[in-house]
């Protein structure tokens, strides 16, 4: 029910004064940060909450960090209320423990008004280099959470305003580049300092108790019109499933993610029954990680464009089944949990596929291609950089998907080839389109990226992340499934060899690594394509002459121009060959249903 003491007015101008507060501590965070992970590629978060650690702003940043922060925040909270200061700082990375994968280490700061925490300011960085038995603190192999680095239980970091020196020794002394930690850490609280002081002039104006009301009634109304949302949904009960290539340990066994969306009036109940027993490897995902996509899943089929806060997850309830990829016990390790949250939108959104119809895109690519270079400079300084490669969207009802992007929960940014060459020993040979690695459709899909690195000096410890090895994005209602990604290496002068989706591997001077990230998915008969449509892929280089003979029905002349009469005969032969289609998803190998 509104709230009648609260105007509407002024509601909307804090919101957004809000939110631009938010923005400006990710800007801060970005431009003050020290390793390319936050610098370039804008792995971090920022986002500010009340006092009983609801959101109530972020920034436009990670989506994979939707439900990190308020999950870190309200476990501060319950440890900390009552004994905070203004001038206090709270860290956390573990994610047994309020926290997520361990290189993501979050500070929180309260904002003190009247002698009591009126609201917190809290921001979440990715660290180079956290620790553990691999540079960059990222071990595809790791079987439990003591090999992935150090675990920072919630401490204060910095008690009314005075620093934990004992804290940033024990960090300094954990980590390959204590320098970089410091550097980052200093990032993120320049971004903290931000969001305190800009907050604590909006307080001073409006006053505490006013501030509140206007909060509770921002979250309510969040609430509301996602329920508005829901309740437009059919009802019913849609489950869907979908895999991972492996668990980094076992590479035989697909881990399977299934959900079950149950929709009821405006709730949304979300069933993870039936998804793999908890894995040996390191894709388990923590609780923080997995509400994170489940926070993504549901605002981007309710109200995307709507305010982001805690108050637009509350018709949300989730079973998790104890002790699976999708709820560990620890020690359980947890690192790579960014693809098991990929794969987890992927099935969500794919369940929702079936409870609206018309309204869903097919499959993006499905993974965040990160490989960690790490070695020594030519002072003999030990150096770590962090690479990502984009994949394709997948294509929707009524467009096609978008080319070279991080797509669902991940929102990295480019690593520019500059940047790269300029500070580390390495060379980006190549940096393109990857010609048909879209799924075909009425609406194809954006195509992904093939990006090929050589070492140039000494000796290099390269991990690398990525999936979609074994089982392709799923196209919709006729649309194709995008191929399989594929990663190689090139030692010196002998040819590629196919390497698994995850691995630590040596590298000398003179190899290369070359990853090609599949795009989306196809929606729709790809036959019914318009040609002039296809006819400018091919003359882009993105789609070839034979795909858009085999996949589109579409006959080029050796001028490129379309032979009309050839394509009429050849979509004929390729529709009789194919007969009616009955289905709705198309899993490539894995098949149709």
């Amino acid at each position: 029910m509104h709230n009648d003491a609260v105007d509407p007015i002024t509601l909307e101008v804090l919101r957004n004064r809000l939110e631009a507060i938010a923005q400006e501590m990710q800007d801060a965070l970005v431009r003050s940060a020290y390793s390319n992970i936050i610098k370039e590629g804008h792995d971090c978060s920022a986002a500010l909450f009340d006092s009983g650690g609801e959101v109530i702003a972020q920034a436009t940043a990670l989506p994979a960090q939707l439900g990190v922060l308020p999950t870190a925040v309200k476990r501060m909270v319950a440890i900390f209320e009552g004994k905070l200061s203004d001038g206090d700082v709270l860290a956390v990375n573990d994610p047994y423990d309020g926290g997520t994968h361990l290189p993501d280490i979050c500070l929180i700061a309260p904002i003190v008004k009247d002698g009591a925490v009126a609201a917190y300011a809290a921001c979440i960085a990715h660290h180079q280099d956290i620790g553990g038995k691999t540079p960059g603190s990222l071990p595809t192999d790791s079987t439990d959470i003591f090999q992935e680095g150090l675990r920072i239980p919630p401490i204060k970091l910095y008690d009314k305003g005075a620093r934990n020196e004992t804290a940033f020794a024990f960090i300094a002394r954990n980590v390959r580049l204590p320098k970089i930690t410091a550097g980052d850490l200093g990032a993120q609280l320049a971004s903290l300092h931000v969001g305190r002081t800009r907050l604590a002039s909006l307080l001073d104006e409006h006053g505490a108790q006013s501030f509140r009301a206007y909060m509770v009634e921002l979250l309510d109304r969040a609430e509301r019109v996602t329920r508005q949302f829901i309740a437009m949904i059919k009802p019913g009960e849609y489950s869907f499933e979908d895999y991972l290539d492996d668990d980094g340990i076992d590479r035989q066994t697909l881990v399977r993610i299934r959900a079950t969306v149950s929709v009821k009036g405006s709730d949304l109940n979300i069933d993870f029954t039936g998804s793999s027993p908890q894995l040996n490897g390191p894709l388990n995902a923590d609780r923080a990680a997995l509400m994170s996509a489940v926070f993504f899943a549901v605002k981007s089929v309710t109200d995307p464009m709507g305010p982001t806060n805690g108050g637009s997850f509350r018709p949300i309830k989730l079973i998790l089944p104890e002790a699976s990829v999708v709820n560990p016990k620890a020690p359980a390790p947890v690192n790579a949990r960014t693809h098991t949250m990929k794969r987890i939108v992927d099935t969500l959104l794919g369940a929702m596929v079936q409870a609206m119809p018309g309204r869903v895109p097919a499959a993006p690519c499905g993974s965040v291609r990160v490989a960690i270079f790490s070695g020594l400079d030519d002072s003999g300084e030990p150096y770590m950089c962090s690479d990502f490669s984009t994949g394709g969207t997948g294509g929707q009802p009524q467009r096609d998907g978008v080319d070279s992007l991080e797509t669902d929960i991940a929102n990295t940014m480019n690593m520019p080839a500059e940047s790269l060459e300029l500070n580390y020993p390495i060379r980006v040979v190549s940096y393109r389109l990857w010609e048909d690695s879209a799924g075909a459709g009425r609406q194809r899909g954006g195509f992904g990226v093939e990006r090929e690195i050589e070492i140039l000096r000494g000796q290099v410890t390269m991990t690398l992340r990525e999936d979609r090895h074994r089982t392709q994005p799923w196209g919709l209602y006729g649309g194709r499934p995008a191929p399989l990604a594929i990663a190689e290496i090139k030692r010196g002068a002998g040819g590629y060899e196919k390497i698994p989706s995850k691995g630590v591997y040596r590298l000398t001077a003179g190899d290369r690594v070359r990853c090609r990230v599949s795009g989306g998915a196809g929606y729709g008969d790809p036959l019914e394509r318009d040609s002039v449509n296809v006819r400018e892929d091919v003359i882009d280089r993105k789609v070839s002459v034979e795909a858009a003979r085999e996949s589109y029905g579409v006959i080029l002349r050796p001028d490129l121009a379309i032979d009309i009469a050839a394509t009429d005969v050849q979509r004929a032969k390729l529709g009789e060959a194919r007969g009616k289609i009955s289905w709705t998803f198309d899993r490539g190998e894995l098949g149709v249903q």
